[in-house]
Formats: structure tokens, sequence, C-alpha cells
């Protein structure tokens, strides 16, 4: 998936370090970073509260993901 090099790009294009997102959603810098390097992944409530930050809807960071999933799976709905 690649929820983590969308975190990346929002932050960066915003121009803010790992560190900012994580204060406000009560996370340390290293889970914003292991989840841009996707070593980690995030639950739906930092979802939110990241997509509320970074001012984008829960379909920029996932939809995206559904379709690679289809792929995947050999295209059957999801």
């Amino acid at each position: 998936m690649d929820v983590g090099n969308r975190i990346r790009k929002y932050r960066e294009q915003q121009n803010i370090s790992q560190e900012e997102p994580a204060l406000k959603i009560f996370v340390s810098r290293q889970i914003i970073s292991n989840w841009e390097t996707n070593k980690s992944y995030l639950d739906i409530k930092s979802l939110t509260l990241l997509s509320h930050i970074f001012c984008v809807s829960l379909d920029d960071f996932v939809k995206k993901d559904i379709e690679e999933m289809r792929k995947i799976i050999g295209k059957e709905k999801v």
C-alpha cells in the first residue's frame, strides 16, 4: 500500500517536519517516519486526524490503495 508515500507527499507539500503532525496527533516523530516508510501502518483514527491536518479527504489517502488491491486480487470488486 502507498499510504506512507502520500503522508510524506502531503507533509512535504505543506513544508512541515515529521515532528509537527506527530505532536498534533500525540505520536512520536519516529511513528510518522515508520508510517512514511511503510514499516508500520496507521490506525483509522490517526489516518482521520492526518487527513484533517493535511486538509485532504480520506479518499485521497486510501482510494488508490483500493485500486491497487483490485489489481492484486484479480480486479474483483472491493
